[in-house]
């Protein structure tokens, strides 16, 4: 608590000063906020990005149907997966797209899987020259939120089609 003689002092220190006036505009955090979320997704998906390589040769038994297990998993999922006991909540479909815009839709995939907590979707890879076909199962089985992947069965598209399971 101020005793009166510092009260007096503040009073001789402050004389003939003038109060500021607040003429300043100062933006909403609104703006702010909205970059910062979108420098985010951005960079969530970039990093989503960093684990898809062309040059990792997975041991995957390419001759039957593409089927994946990760380590220490049960391996009641993948016959789970082929089986069709999951229920794939969000669809991708590479029709007609280049290997650059396919790994990039996938990963958006993994990064809608994760924000909207799904844990199984399909992907449609169709035949074509099956450069798609071969190459997704390579680079699902490098990211780490993948579980397990199996062909799909025939109602979501058989042979045309992946199921992936993650972790989110």
């Amino acid at each position: 608590m101020l005793n009166d003689e510092d009260i007096a002092l503040f009073h001789r220190e402050i004389q003939g000063t003038k109060k500021i006036e607040q003429n300043i505009f100062v933006p909403s955090r609104d703006r702010k906020l909205k970059d910062k979320i979108e420098t985010r997704e951005i960079r969530e998906k970039e990093d989503t990005l960093f684990f898809f390589s062309d040059e990792y040769e997975p041991l995957l038994n390419e001759e039957s149907a593409v089927k994946y297990l990760r380590q220490n998993e049960d391996r009641y999922l993948l016959k789970q997966l082929r089986r069709g006991d999951f229920f794939p909540e969000l669809f991708l479909d590479l029709h007609g797209l280049t290997r650059e815009e396919a790994k990039l839709e996938l990963a958006s995939l993994i990064h809608a899987c994760e924000k909207e907590h799904v844990y199984c979707a399909c992907i449609m890879t169709g035949y074509g020259t099956y450069t798609l076909k071969q190459q997704i199962p390579r680079w699902l089985v490098q990211h780490p939120r993948v579980r397990a992947l199996h062909q799909a069965p025939r109602e979501w598209g058989g042979d045309a089609a992946i199921l992936i399971l993650l972790d989110v």
